[in-house]
């Protein structure tokens, strides 16, 4: 299995400035896997260390942290000689060990010639909880869930991911059921290594949604075992109501809906725990197209989307003949689960930040909207072919943006002002 953030680790190990990297993503996005696969290919050894329930690591850590005498340490646990230019030191489930992420400081300032990667699956709850975290002293790296071009060559459909890398959009075109075909097998399986590998080994939707329903219950454990008790039912509630949130027409995360009366107060470190967890995307909105977008967003509007799109669907137990086959019944959904197929393909766009729109009245909104530094972009997602798009230009009408992108099934087309991107060549909006 290929993951493009393989590259990403390439650059950093060639890097004059080198420091210390940090993975982030939601447990089972294949941050272990994707560490060792590194380690495989790029080094001559690789010693890994997990830190969940290791007394002699916590020990090690427990005391001083000088390099010297924590690398002595290591050796002697892995049994062998660590080369600092020839060995990749993999430390898992770092949170599990905090002293051992203060300890990344030390290895930048006196010893950095150590290639270090760490991960952990709850690290993003670490980092905001008030450990000796040594900033800007490492490197970070989020991974997510496979790409839909990581899930074509994944299927072994690689000459189609390398037609979308040419951005040659009449061959697209040409081959433009093919693509179709693959997408509606990523709404069902979405990019969770093991439910992909699953499905292209045996091509078996059932084992697909067992493998999905036993991730999201290790999700359900891990509110219990690791949230703090007094938000563990709230970050339940938050969670459980996320796919009829997505089911409106208008996305905006309402409270009312999570419980009636519902305020912001009472949820706000609830849905902080599942962002840095990694479990959901939080796209805010703005009222104007400045750039920075940042800087227009409104903190009080916001929609939350899940980590994967096949995960959204095994929530609200959707059917692979529905999906595959059509349903009136299906239709309205259809464009929660789009949406939220587009803004997972959006997250894995390296240096893209993401937003959406709405005026004032709220009478025009723009499903995304999209800073990459340089431009602000609208992006308006359709689940069919329908080619309206009344808020697109309501809002090029008030802000004139070079650019527009309406993402559909439609084929790749571009007129005056606007780009027609079909919804399997999204991640070429990058």
């Amino acid at each position: 299995m290929y993951r493009i953030a393989i590259e990403a680790l390439y650059k950093w190990k060639n890097s004059k400035r080198r420091k210390p990297l940090i993975i982030e993503g939601a447990r089972q996005v294949g941050k272990t896997w994707l560490m060792k696969e590194f380690g495989d290919k790029a080094y001559w050894d690789t010693v890994y260390i997990n830190f969940d329930s290791n007394s002699v690591m916590a020990e090690l850590f427990a005391s001083d942290l000088k390099t010297e005498r924590l690398i002595m340490g290591l050796e002697l646990y892995a049994e062998r000689k660590i080369d600092p230019e020839n060995t990749l030191l993999i430390f898992d489930e770092v949170q599990e060990v905090p002293r051992a992420l203060s300890a990344l400081k030390y290895f930048y300032e006196n010893a950095p010639q150590y290639h270090i990667i760490c991960a952990g699956s709850l690290l993003g709850i670490a980092l905001h909880e008030g450990t000796s975290f040594p900033v800007g002293k490492t490197d970070f790296l989020k991974l997510y869930p496979l790409s839909f071009r990581e899930f074509l060559m994944a299927m072994g459909n690689e000459r189609l991911a390398e037609l979308l890398d040419a951005r040659d959009y009449p061959l697209i075109t040409s081959f433009r059921q093919m693509y179709i075909d693959a997408l509606k097998y990523y709404y069902f399986v979405g990019g969770m290594p093991e439910a992909v590998q699953s499905f292209t080994e045996d091509r078996d939707f059932n084992e697909v949604r067992t493998i999905q329903k036993n991730i999201l219950t290790s999700y359900e454990q891990d509110f219990s075992k690791h949230a703090p008790n007094e938000i563990v039912p709230k970050i339940r509630m938050i969670w459980n109501s996320i796919p009829s949130q997505l089911a409106k027409e208008n996305k905006k995360f309402v409270y009312g809906l999570v419980r009636e009366g519902g305020r912001a107060k009472e949820y706000e470190a609830a849905i902080m725990w599942l962002c840095d967890c990694g479990l959901v995307h939080k796209v805010g909105r703005v009222n104007a197209a400045g750039i920075p977008l940042k800087a227009y967003e409104d903190l009080k509007a916001f929609k939350l989307f899940v980590l994967d799109v096949g995960l959204l669907g095994c929530m609200t137990g959707l059917r692979q003949r529905t999906l595959l086959e059509g349903n009136d019944l299906f239709a309205e959904f259809k464009g929660a689960l789009t949406e939220q197929y587009v803004c997972q393909q959006l997250k894995t766009v390296s240096d893209l930040a993401v937003y959406y729109y709405t005026n004032d009245r709220g009478s025009c909104e723009v499903d995304f909207v999209i800073d990459n530094g340089g431009q602000i972009i609208p992006l308006e997602v359709k689940a069919e072919a329908n080619l309206r798009a009344k808020s697109l230009k309501a809002y090029r009408e008030r802000f004139c943006p070079g650019l527009s992108v309406r993402t559909s099934m439609a084929d790749y087309k571009k007129e005056d002002w606007l780009v027609n991107l079909p919804l399997y060549a999204i991640e070429t909006i990058g």
